[in-house]
């Protein structure tokens, strides 16, 4: 496909975009990491981290390496004004509890109906890695999640059903891709935004799944890298 396509740091700007105003947010790994750099200055977006942090800032470039003070991707953060550390129960009671509002987590694969496998794709010397997905998926009022379109070798990543480990069942509320934002619901997945030059024929070619277009769809622009 020659149509040029979103960039991490695009996919994340979106997913900030779409974050509301007073929401507690968990960010997991990759992608879902750069969405606090675009978290909009009119909105109070709360961050919370599974290793016990609610209430995580920017790091400070400046500063030495606080191991106490990590994100999911082992990178430097702060602390805003008002907030908590925690130790691992109280950060899993939170995440269990229905105490977030939305997480945004990576993906191997996501079916149709909202399935995730985003732990283990069961290839030889690949460390399965669960951590915390199995108890966010659950607790978590939402589910965005991020990531390419299609693997390396051109297949989809939206398919009809998952054929690596689920982390969770029927739990996936939107996915952002480098080609598109999609929405779950019953029987076929919503486009609700396509990059430029986009067909949602072009789409449906590399998405193994049922799409519709959303009447108020709109074309996500691809900025110069």
């Amino acid at each position: 496909m020659s149509i040029e396509k979103l960039s991490r740091r695009e996919i994340a700007r979106l997913v900030a975009q779409d974050i509301s105003d007073g929401a507690y947010v968990n960010l997991g790994i990759g992608i879902p990491t750069l969405v606090a750099a675009f978290l909009p200055s009119d909105r109070d977006v709360i961050l919370h981290t599974e290793n016990g942090i609610v209430g995580m800032g920017p790091g400070d470039p400046g500063m030495p390496l606080d191991l106490d003070l990590i994100n999911a991707s082992k990178e430097a953060v702060t602390l805003l004004a008002g907030a908590s550390i925690t130790d691992h129960v109280m950060s899993f009671a939170m995440m269990r509890g229905g105490h977030l509002d939305l997480t945004v987590l990576g993906a191997f694969q996501v079916s149709g109906r909202g399935d995730l496998a985003n732990w283990d794709t069961g290839e030889p010397g690949t460390i399965p890695a669960v951590g915390g997905a199995m108890d966010l998926v659950a607790g978590a009022r939402q589910v965005y999640i991020t990531m390419e379109h299609v693997t390396k070798r051109g297949e989809p990543k939206i398919v009809q059903q998952c054929s690596y480990p689920l982390t969770g069942s029927g739990v996936v509320d939107r996915i952002y891709t480098d080609l598109a934002i999609m929405d779950i619901t019953p029987g076929e997945l919503i486009v609700r935004g396509m990059v430029a030059g986009l067909t949602l024929e072009a789409l449906q070619a590399v998405t193994d799944y049922p799409l519709s277009l959303a009447p108020n769809w709109r074309e996500l622009i691809v900025e110069a890298n």
